[in-house]
Formats: C-alpha cells, structure tokens, sequence
C-alpha cells in the first residue's frame, strides 16, 4: 500500500464536481486500499478520491459509532469502515443538528456546521454490489453530503458562516 498525497484548499480539483467510478478492477482496489492506509496515517475519519487529486466519486470513512456521545474515560466503541463509490443520499431527515467537523484538505481549520440528523445513504462497495445504509453519524452524513464532490470547498464555506473553534498550524 501506498500513502497518496492529501491536497490542500485552494486545490482547484477540491471545487469540482467528481465522476462516478465504473471500473470495479484491481486498479481501484490498490486505490481504496491506499485510501484507507492514508486517512489513517493523516489522521481522519474520512478521504474522498478529490482529496488525494482524483476527480472520482469515492470516499473512505472509518468511526465509531456513537463516538461523539461516549463518555469520558469510557473505551471507544469499535470503529467500522465504509467504503462509499458513487455515494448518494436517498433520505435526510428534517431535523438538523449542529457538529464539530474538520477536514483534511483544510488543515487547522476546525468549526460547527450544521447537518441532517439521519440521512440514508445508497452506494456501491468496493465491489460494486449496492448497499444502503442509516446513519445518525455527522461523520457519515457529512461524507455522502450532495456537495461530497466539492466537499471541501463547501464545508470552508459553512465553517466561515459559523463559528471557528480552532485555527492552528499543523
């Protein structure tokens, strides 16, 4: 496996709508692999193929459950891993609610932004066999917004309308 390169706002690919995936071949599962092997090392919870400079509909996300409500002290619950191709919601609740998010591509840049309570995503697995998924994660909800193509661009905007939580330099 490899690690990509993550890159970084105002990385014009960031801005631009991506393509589905229609080859299901070894050449994407190298790529998802490496996906997985790069959020990990960033650290993050999510990567989407514009992040690493690839116009593709693709994204790897990885949480636990119930990981924004655990208690302190309390053991993490166990993380599972989505691998989203071509990801779109198909339901989103009316309720909203407010989360912390940040992104890989906008480093330091950490705000609230406001999300569906539960969406129901439909997307293709690494194998191209459909899957449907609920969730009440802003995690995964933020991953298979309908800007997910543009994610980050958008998600600067959103952040800039909120409130900044924290502004460092990494």
């Amino acid at each position: 496996m490899t690690l990509r390169r993550i890159v970084y706002l105002p990385e014009p690919i960031l801005r631009k709508k991506a393509k589905p995936v229609t080859k299901f071949d070894k050449d994407l599962q190298t790529l998802i692999d490496d996906m997985i092997e790069t959020m990990r090392e960033a650290p993050g919870v999510g990567l989407a193929a514009p992040q690493i400079n690839l116009p593709m509909q693709l994204a790897v996300v990885e949480y636990g459950e119930g990981e924004d409500e655990a208690e302190e002290g309390a053991p993490p619950p166990p993380k599972k891993l989505y691998v989203l191709v071509n990801p779109e919601i198909v339901k989103a609740s009316d309720e909203k609610v407010m989360g912390v998010e940040g992104c890989l591509s906008i480093p330091g840049l950490v705000g609230e932004v406001e999300r569906h309570e539960t969406i129901q995503v439909r997307a293709l697995n690494r194998y191209g066999k459909p899957v449907t998924s609920s969730t009440r994660s802003i995690t995964l909800t933020a991953c298979c917004s309908p800007t997910a193509p543009r994610a980050c661009g958008s998600r600067a905007k959103k952040i800039r309308k909120r409130r900044w939580i924290s502004r460092f330099t990494i």
